[in-house]
């Protein structure tokens, strides 16, 4: 779940990068009292993340604008469709709105990207999750959009789980203990609560991994064939996961193959920002009363 705090820290820190000192430009060339609505538009279709970050935007930069949201975060929409409105002093708006669209704009786009990878994995039994390959600071909103999108999570950060990958494997390796037998020690020190995951990128390391008892494999960059035989080697005694070499051309097959989590780096570090634009109407205070 993603916190009013969480949402509010990120925002009010963009915000604060883009105008440290107030948007100098609306102060000069737009009445004080002048009032404004703006119309969030898709350009192209997708699925929708990060209402609550872009009402922040403007809601932290000035109370008194108004956003309403037509779309709720996790629907699909197409091209033309209004997405939200926005209404209040002008100078707020015109202030706000590059950050709003900015965060919208890429969960909408990571959304959208999981969304893709969901459905060519349908029929299977693979959940698709995201990685720690975020945008510094951005995380919490990032693994959002991809649950927005129909994905689910790993783990949150490195104090969440134990997940021994190749580096930690090499340093055991060098050891007086064999794998086997060090990742045991691991296990009998951890609390039953903690999970615990080994990356492996060969058939032959299974074995040994497994008679750790470990909770989940991973069997990194194995072509779809490898992953059958990974899977039926595994024989449920954990839980298998994929990564490596995943996109959107090969994300089927390696669903096919039986395993229970792929995980995909590309859902946040490559992903495509979804064009989105906020088009503005101001209408300033005459003596006749309100005028376009």
């Amino acid at each position: 779940m993603l916190s009013n705090h969480s949402i509010n820290v990120v925002v009010q820190a963009a915000l604060d990068e883009d105008a440290p000192w107030g948007d100098l430009t609306s102060a000069v060339l737009i009445p004080e009292d002048a009032v404004a609505t703006a119309r969030l538009e898709a350009r192209e279709p997708g699925v929708y993340s990060g209402s609550a970050v872009f009402t922040a935007a403007f809601a932290l930069t000035d109370p008194r604008i108004e956003v309403r949201q037509f779309v709720a975060d996790g629907d699909h929409f197409v091209a033309g469709a209004t997405l939200a409105e926005v209404t209040g002093p002008a100078r707020g708006i015109l202030q706000a709105e590059r950050i709003g669209l900015n965060f919208v704009q890429r969960m909408s786009g990571i959304a959208t990207l999981t969304a893709r990878y969901v459905a060519e994995t349908a029929g299977t039994k693979a959940r698709i999750v995201d990685t720690r390959k975020t945008t510094p600071g951005l995380r919490a909103l990032e693994r959002a959009a991809v649950r927005d999108g129909g994905g689910h999570n790993h783990r949150f950060s490195l104090s969440d789980t134990v997940m021994a990958k190749d580096n930690h494997l090499a340093i055991l390796a060098a050891g007086p203990l064999g794998l086997t037998e060090a990742l045991r020690a691991v296990r009998a020190r951890l609390s039953h609560t903690t999970h615990f995951e080994v990356e492996v990128d060969r058939l032959d390391q299974i074995e040994g991994v497994l008679a750790a008892g470990i909770d989940t494999i991973m069997l990194d960059n194995f072509s779809p064939e490898d992953l059958r035989t990974g899977v039926q080697q595994v024989a449920g005694r954990a839980i298998v996961e994929a990564s490596g070499g995943v996109s959107l051309e090969t994300v089927r097959d390696i669903a096919a193959s039986g395993v229970d989590v792929i995980s995909v780096g590309a859902l946040t570090h490559s992903v495509h920002s979804l064009d989105l634009g906020l088009d503005v109407a101001i209408r300033v205070n005459t003596p006749a009363g309100f005028a376009l």
